[in-house]
């Protein structure tokens, strides 16, 4: 079977919502009204710290698709204001979080034991609060969520191969501007962070052989599997990998910014980033390659995301591992693209209910599991009871 990235087509419900005259869908997105219907119409929990456990409307898959919102559209009206990324959550918060990712992993692993069967990932993307809010490719909801999505592997056997190049594929090999040009001092700079549970993988190990996704990326293997995410170290060492991703983006950009900058003063680590990156000259010739065309190119230096743009996965490979990866978001593209699945969403209200019932009650199942677990309360909507 030939290996490539999969375009499959999801049927969706229509959104019985209408945008305001005059008003761009994604500035609609971000407003509280389309909160209140996230809550109101596809709510399944929600707790005091303002985590908000959702049906996907809009989903990626119909076999499991679902998503925690960060809910902060109350209490911070500025979008560009709301937490994008776990580094901004404030602590008691990221612990309910990180114990909500557990259980809905621990639970999709349980449910799809098969890794020949089922492509099974949870992550979540930057939502970069940089970007003009009408820009192509800007994130529907400026906050903070995570995806957890499972994917039938004999629907992807089947599926028509996507096209390569397809700007939304970005991966390590072809798209990513550190991949291209500064692989070894990337990989140098993430071997210097220190890890116990997370081993540094290779290549072979963490593609997918269907669709040869992710490429070139930097990973590392869950040691112990879905039961080291019970450990809180575990989602110390998760955090420790986005850490060293901004520090290296903020790092980068900071130079293409503003020729010989110093360490950004943020830095998680400032010793590594003036060792090892302000000290190194791929990384250094590569800034003023991007800057030079910067002053250039209007358009180029438009599409720069200048703050810390990312998409961090956990994600089980073929022989049935956990696997972490993340990679730069420069497109803003769908977070399933990071292993090689293109998905292309249909209005099918039809088709969307025949697949609704299996849907709806795995996502109840694992409600259930989190209600148990003190970790919020059921919501009821026109769908289901509380």
């Amino acid at each position: 079977m030939q290996a490539g990235p999969r375009e499959i087509v999801t049927p969706f419900r229509p959104i019985p919502l209408e945008v305001p005259e005059g008003m761009a869908n994604n500035e609609f997105f971000n407003s509280t009204e389309n909160l209140n219907d996230l809550s109101n119409n596809n709510g399944l929990l929600k707790n005091p710290e303002d985590l908000l456990l959702y049906r996907k409307a809009l989903g990626h898959s119909n076999e499991f698709d679902t998503s925690i919102i960060y809910n902060t559209s109350k209490k911070i009206l500025d979008p560009l204001g709301r937490p994008v990324r776990r580094t901004q959550v404030p602590c008691d918060t990221r612990i309910i979080w990180n114990r909500m990712n557990q259980i809905i992993i621990d639970y999709m692993i349980e449910q799809y034991p098969d890794p020949e069967e089922a492509l099974v990932l949870a992550g979540e993307a930057s939502l970069d609060a940089t970007w003009p809010l009408t820009s192509p490719g800007v994130p529907s909801i400026r906050m903070l969520h995570n995806h957890f999505i499972v994917f039938d592997k004999k629907t992807l056997r089947e599926a028509e191969i996507a096209d390569p190049d397809n700007p939304n594929l970005t991966d390590g090999g072809q798209h990513s501007l550190f991949q291209s040009y500064m692989r070894d001092v990337y990989s140098r700079f993430f071997n210097e962070l220190e890890f116990n549970i997370l081993q540094q993988t290779e290549i072979d190990e963490s593609s997918i052989e269907l669709t040869g996704y992710p490429q070139g990326l930097p990973s590392w293997k869950v040691q112990g599997g879905v039961e080291a995410l019970k450990d809180v170290y575990f989602w110390q060492e998760y955090d420790l990998v986005l850490k060293g991703f901004i520090d290296f983006y903020r790092a980068f950009f900071s130079q293409v910014s503003t020729r010989n900058a110093p360490v950004p003063k943020r830095a998680y680590f400032p010793d590594l980033v003036e060792r090892i990156l302000l000290f190194n000259n791929d990384f250094m010739a590569t800034a003023k390659k991007v800057r030079d065309r910067c002053i250039t190119d209007a358009r180029y230096a438009n599409a720069i995301r200048w703050q810390p743009a990312f998409k961090q996965l956990i994600y089980r490979n073929d022989k049935g591992e956990l696997i972490v990866t993340i990679s730069q978001n420069s497109i803003g593209n769908a977070i399933t693209e990071l292993l090689g699945v293109v998905v292309r969403r249909v209005p099918d209200a039809a088709a969307y209910e025949k697949a609704e019932p299996a849907l709806i009650e795995k996502l109840l199942e694992v409600r259930e599991r989190l209600v148990k677990a003190d970790l919020g309360e059921g919501i009821e909507t026109p769908y289901w009871s509380a």
